[in-house]
């Protein structure tokens, strides 16, 4: 076991650009490339939008972050760390699926937010901790 973590600690970095990357990377094998279970979503003020703007539309977002919540679209929502906006978690296997559920948000249709989208999945090298035979 000792040994396996630096052999999943060398192999985190072909994980990363494999999970970061549209569309199959290059020469990465299909052992490396997760299926996407949720997706990331980061929302940052629009350049040129005021706190005041944003705090009018508030009340009406957290309501429907809520209700998208208690549907079970919404696995978790956080405030970043530096104030400067929100990251979700969101149960969708594509973009575009979370792309429609966060379109429904007052702050989306204001268009006040910046929005980045990044599919994520398993961290494929823990595959190689349940031996040969687990490759799909």
């Amino acid at each position: 076991m000792k040994l396996m973590i630096p052999f999943l600690t060398a192999l985190l970095p072909v994980a990363s650009v494999a999970q970061s990357q549209p569309g199959v990377a290059a020469g990465l094998p299909s052992v490396a490339i997760p299926k996407t279970t949720e997706v990331l979503v980061i929302q940052t003020p629009k350049q040129g939008v005021t706190f005041q703007q944003v705090m009018a539309v508030i009340p009406a977002e957290i309501r429907a972050t809520v209700s998208l919540y208690l549907d079970g679209k919404i696995r978790e929502w956080y405030s970043r760390g530096d104030g400067k906006g929100i990251v979700f978690l969101i149960d969708a296997k594509t973009e575009d699926e979370a792309r429609t559920i966060m379109e429904t948000l007052p702050l989306a249709k204001e268009h006040l937010m910046d929005t980045e989208y990044i599919p994520v999945g398993p961290l494929m090298p823990l595959r190689a901790l349940i031996g040969p035979g687990a490759q799909p």
